[in-house]
């Protein structure tokens, strides 16, 4: 399941969230609720457009758009509270969430002067964590 939350974070992503959150952000300072169905200004015609006629997608597909941001923002702060910081750099760096780009265990090894094998075994012990910190979060919602 962790797996799925790493491979799926793209910079498209990234940026139609944010451009959402600013949206969100500049016409609602006082809400701490918005929905993407609320009206948010009136076009050239009069008629009110909500969120969703300016974004032009369907409902579904910004919906998990937003939710898979706030999946992405529990990543990260789980992986702030668990993780070590030499863990947390493995982590970003092996599965491309510093800055995109996907390195391989050797490449990692180089970057922070250890061996390769170290790198897998860090990579490995950050895995068990942050997955025993997700399984930790479904049972406490349950």
């Amino acid at each position: 399941m962790l797996a799925f939350y790493f491979n799926i974070l793209s910079s498209i992503l990234v940026n139609i969230a944010n451009e959402i959150l600013m949206t969100i952000r500049a016409g609602k300072k006082t809400k701490n609720e918005v929905s993407i169905q609320e009206p948010i200004g009136i076009d050239k015609e009069g008629n009110e457009i909500s969120l969703m006629d300016i974004l032009g997608t369907d409902c579904d597909s910004v919906i998990d758009e937003v939710e898979l941001k706030m999946q992405i923002k529990k990543l990260y702060n789980k992986m702030s509270k668990v993780l070590k910081k030499r863990e947390k750099i493995v982590i970003e760096l092996r599965y491309g969430l510093a800055n995109g780009g996907c390195k391989t265990q050797k490449e990692i090894a180089k970057l922070l002067g250890i061996s390769r094998s170290y790198v897998s075994r860090i990579e490995k012990k950050a895995l068990c964590k942050l997955k025993k910190a997700f399984n930790g979060l479904k049972e406490d919602s349950k």
